[in-house]
């Protein structure tokens, strides 16, 4: 965050005159993953110039399968980053403060996807079994899960073998594992495009076994939110980001088309894109942005339960603050 300043010069000296401009103040967010409408309440706000009118120039950096958001942040490369809580916390613990300022997601869209002729009707099912994982960070929520239900995940029979997935579906259409991990509004649908029929799949979303984790939350360093200045241009941020997501749940279709307009790779599509903008608005319903405490202590609590390698050892302490959605939501 950059707060500059630009006086007038005068013949008497340095002054503040009507002339006088004042810059805006500058906000970088990174995000977890590519432009896609995951990110639409960001690109509208921006777009919209509701970031314009909290006095604010933001950027956006678009994320991917090389950059990890903690690091960015911790590097200066950002002052405000999206990431899930489970990475949030772990990397908490290891020593990088995150702290979550905002939740503009309520729910989970995490979920594995299943082909039915693997024959996995139910949890009961996966021992045996080959399951894609995602890893950077994203893994954590599914370690958990099989701690909670006690299946190794180092293979065998009565284990899963896990298989470091990348950012795609090939696994399952290749027939190299039996689930995949996918996104309600992301991946799910590439498997459906791919041309298997969605009554040809099994579904497991988080949210449904109990072990559904916080997504999609912002988080800035804790040594940044003791400087005022810092924590006031949070404040607009997030109540410009917020104002950006609720109009962005009421107008889905333009939202997406505003999304395409800053994807400078061009390898979204309008029908994905309005696709997944549907599905996102559902996991960002119910929220102001304000982090619920009861989400938050369930997400702790999925996270320690995880046997004897849990993603995080402690409950952690200072991990998320109301104040700057207090301040957001006062105004």
């Amino acid at each position: 965050m950059k707060s500059t300043f630009l006086a007038a010069l005068t013949a008497g000296g340095l002054a503040l005159g009507a002339g006088q401009a004042f810059s805006a103040d500058e906000i970088t967010l990174q995000l977890k993953w590519v432009t896609q409408a995951q990110f639409a309440g960001y690109y509208v706000a921006l777009e919209k110039g509701f970031y314009e009118e909290e006095g604010l120039d933001v950027t956006i950096k678009p994320g991917g399968p090389d950059i990890a958001p903690a690091q960015v942040l911790a590097g200066g490369g950002a002052d405000v980053i999206v990431d899930w809580m489970p990475s949030a916390l772990a990397t908490r613990e290891k020593g990088v403060p995150l702290v979550n300022i905002a939740q503009p997601f309520k729910s989970s869209g995490m979920m594995l996807t299943c082909l039915k002729e693997n024959n996995v009707m139910s949890p009961e099912d996966f021992p045996g079994k080959t399951l894609g994982v995602w890893f950077y960070g994203n893994e954590y929520p599914f370690l958990s899960w099989m701690a909670h239900l006690g299946i190794p995940t180092d293979g065998g029979e009565d284990g899963v073998t896990v298989l470091k997935q990348g950012f795609n579906v090939d696994p399952l259409l290749q027939k190299q594992a039996a689930c995949i991990s996918t996104m309600t509004y992301n991946e799910y649908w590439q498997v459906v495009d791919a041309g298997i029929p969605e009554d040809a799949l099994n579904t497991f979303k988080y949210e449904d076994e109990g072990v559904a984790t916080l997504e999609d939350g912002l988080y800035v360093l804790e040594d940044d939110l003791a400087n005022p200045e810092f924590k006031e241009d949070m404040v607009k941020f997030v109540r410009a980001s917020m104002k950006g997501w609720k109009w962005a749940e009421e107008n889905p279709d333009e939202a997406a088309e505003i999304v395409l307009e800053y994807d400078d790779t061009g390898a979204q599509t309008e029908k994905h894109q309005k696709r997944m903008m549907g599905e996102v608005a559902k996991l960002t319903a119910g929220s102001n942005g304000a982090l619920d405490p009861a989400d938050y202590e369930r997400t702790v609590e999925v996270l320690l339960g995880g046997g004897s390698d849990p993603v995080i050892t402690k409950t952690p302490e200072g991990a998320y603050t109301l104040e700057i959605t207090d301040a957001a939501l006062s105004n």
